[in-house]
């Protein structure tokens, strides 16, 4: 909608009882909702990891959210799962999509190649690879990071300190890296969609050695399209290599390496102007864009990782990981900025830059986990160390013309010429390092109760320079863990959770100084439940979160945005299932219900939705070799105070997508997708206070082989 401004088997379907029975109560609660967007607070929820069949789309264990290999009903916090399968069905081709299947989740795509997550109303900062990572030290996600490299990826809602070192309280999402096979494994498949989208991947799996002691895996990706958006024309390459070698019975060594480049012609920096100097919107057309012809931004990262494990006989494990991470981007970048004058076409200004940057992350981590005896029953403890290194460098070299009155063509046609850059120089010189320590122990209190509790302390010091203003700051703090398990039956379980929130930031004030931390308390009350041999998982739950000093953004410095620290609590509640509803039907649904308010109580962080809804399913139609199905994202209405009294509005929309896929024989497959079925327009996100419209109805062709 537009935005406004105002002043296998075959088998017959058999559905069981409970599951029409939930499938009726979430129709009548997203019913409810969606005619009361004003009502109660939206809830959360989280992804987690375990084994599952290759076209489920829930897993069984997980230990994303205390290193604790628990099953999501064992868990005390929200978790959701996007699977490999559900990646696979809907061409979840990148982070953005994947994420944007999350219960709870929502994605700020600002710019074309720039995007912020959030959850329970705060940004998401913290992400693992394989339960190990580091938070976003330097802010927002840069690129299209490509998804065909990851088994799953996991979301766990709420403050998450055991695991990232900092007490987030939105979400830790944790990429699930595709490991190797003894078994010999392949797979290719290649992509034509809208645009003149090409993509084609493959992936090889297989033994090294007659023992199948070592083994080893590749994938690798190449992608180009053009795009609805005028100028725009990204490339991506990806590729992941992956070697395993199992020293003993009881040691595994695996190293790896990532690599991602990503090409991006015609990139938007900032977006588009979202009202005229009388107040009223502007109705520009979907493929508009403020990129120039000379337009790019181009990305590169690497990834590589070593990991050593050991079990011992009594049943403990310990790991060491050793991950070394490297990003760069070199650009040429034209924004645009001002308020159009809807009479003379006036108002708006350039804004070039060439923007060029080398960050360098080191991550160590030891872990160990196992089971202890106390009081005649067993216990889980898990305890580990992490010490980080972040360094970034960056430099801006502006052009000259900046503050040049701009014609349509020249602020929308690409057409304002290439400048020199030599105008004046600006960046960062910076340094962040973080040392955690955290415990974790499962307390088996009783048959039917379980205490998981623990603590993590964390220091954080940054030090350097960044766009003049010096970026020192020295922080530390210990923030505790608890959370209760008490077995209702014996595939039903309620539990409580609270934990301490503790997370340094990076954003500036407007005199360009770091904000002080985030601290603050999050608490979670739920019911879970895994029914039919674990196949289908439900939960529900009710969530608040308090945070003192939390990052909003106040305004912009020419182009640079500032934040103020402010108060701010969100609570909601959520509900979620996911897995198998019958034979040959899988399914994942997330209604989330949430309020933030701030200091005084006042309505808060507007561009977020307050309700969404996320849907996805699929179903093997009986006797046939046919694959039908179907997903759903709906949310409520968001707007954005633009300030003298205008308020921008995005409608609330839904977003249908189709699949079908005809498997053609044992190894090649064809499949559709179709999306934004009914070419819905709406606006990617209100997160600043300029913006642009979302991909209109699309589609693409998959012709998939596998051994």
């Amino acid at each position: 909608m537009a935005h406004r401004t105002t002043t296998s088997a075959v088998s017959p379907l058999t559905l069981r009882p409970m599951v029409l029975a939930l499938a009726m109560a979430l129709g009548h609660a997203g019913s409810a909702l969606a005619a009361d967007a004003d009502a109660e607070p939206a809830m959360q929820v989280v992804t987690i990891t375990g084994a599952a069949d290759d076209s489920s789309y829930t897993v069984r264990r997980s230990d994303s959210a205390s290193k604790l290999d628990l099953s999501l009903r064992e868990t005390p916090q929200s978790v959701s799962v996007i699977t490999r399968a559900m990646m696979d069905d809907f061409k979840l081709d990148n982070a953005g999509a994947v994420l944007a299947r999350a219960t709870g989740v929502t994605i700020e795509q600002v710019e074309t190649d720039r995007s912020y997550y959030t959850a329970r109303g705060f940004d998401i900062v913290n992400f693992l690879y394989d339960g190990t990572g580091l938070p976003l030290v330097f802010g927002l996600t840069v690129g299209d990071m490509d998804t065909a490299i990851y088994d799953r990826v996991d979301i766990v809602r709420g403050a998450n300190g055991l695991m990232t070192s900092t007490g987030n309280p939105s979400a830790t999402v944790n990429f699930i890296r595709k490991r190797p096979t003894r078994n010999t494994q392949a797979s290719a498949s290649v992509t034509l969609g809208s645009w003149n989208k090409r993509r084609v991947e493959g992936d090889v799996s297989t033994a090294l050695n007659d023992s199948g002691s070592v083994t080893a895996r590749v994938v690798a990706v190449r992608e180009e399209k053009d795009s609805y958006l005028d100028r725009y024309a990204p490339k991506k390459t990806v590729l992941h290599a992956v070697v395993e070698a199992r020293l003993d019975a009881a040691t595994v060594l695996t190293a790896g390496h990532s690599f991602q480049d990503n090409d991006g012609k015609g990139t938007m920096w900032g977006a588009l102007p979202l009202f005229y100097t009388d107040g009223s919107p502007t109705t520009y057309p979907r493929s508009t864009s403020t990129s120039a012809d000379w337009s790019q931004w181009n990305t590169r990262t690497h990834s590589t990782f070593a990991e050593l494990e050991h079990r011992f006989d009594s049943g403990w494990s310990t790991k060491a990981t050793a991950t070394y991470n490297t990003s760069g981007a070199d650009s040429k970048l034209f924004y645009v900025y001002g308020t159009p004058d809807k009479a003379t076409g006036g108002g708006l200004f350039a804004y070039p830059s060439i923007y060029n940057s080398d960050n360098k992350q080191t991550l160590v981590d030891l872990s160990a986990s196992g089971k202890f005896t106390l009081a005649g029953r067993e216990h889980d403890l898990s305890l580990g160390l992490n010490w980080s290194r972040s360094t970034l460098h960056d430099v801006s070299l502006y052009g000259r013309g900046i503050g040049t009155e701009l014609t349509y063509q020249t602020a929308f046609g690409g057409a304002f010429p290439e400048p020199a850059f030599d105008a004046s120089t600006d960046g960062s010189q910076y340094e962040d390092k973080r040392r955690s320590a955290y415990l974790a122990t499962r307390l088996n209190l009783a048959d039917n109760t379980k205490l998981l509790a623990g603590i993590n302390s964390t220091k954080a010091d940054s030090s350097g320079v960044a766009y003049g203003e010096s970026q020192y700051k020295s922080a530390s703090k210990s923030t505790p863990y608890l959370g209760l398990v008490v077995d209702l039956g014996r595939d039903v379980s309620a539990y409580a959770s609270h934990t301490r929130i503790f997370n340094p930031q990076n954003q500036v004030d407007i005199n360009g100084h770091t904000l002080d931390p985030v601290v603050g308390k999050s608490s979670e009350l739920g019911v879970k439940a895994e029914l039919f041999n674990n196949k289908l998982n439900l939960s529900g739950a009710v969530f608040k979160v308090q945070q003192d000093n939390a990052a909003e953004q106040a305004g912009y410095v020419g182009a640079k945005a500032y934040y103020q620290g402010i108060s701010a609590e969100s609570k909601g509640y959520e509900l979620e299932t996911s897995g198998e509803l019958a034979r040959n039907w899988q399914a994942s649904a997330g209604l989330t219900r949430m309020s933030i308010s701030g200091n005084e109580g006042q309505d808060i962080k507007t561009y977020l939705p307050r309700t969404t809804l996320r849907t996805a399913t699929t179903y093997r139609l009986p006797a046939t070799p046919v694959t039908v199905g179907a997903n759903l994202n709906w949310q409520s209405d968001i707007r954005y105070n633009q300030g003298g009294g205008i308020s921008t509005r995005q409608s609330s929309y839904a977003v249908l997508g189709l699949m079908a896929r005809y498997q053609i024989d044992k190894h090649l497959s064809l499949a559709l997708n179709l999306n934004n079925v009914t070419d819905k327009r709406y606006l990617t996100s209100l997160y600043w206070s300029q913006g642009y419209y979302a991909a209109p109805r699309n589609a693409s062709a998959t012709l998939a082989w596998a051994l």
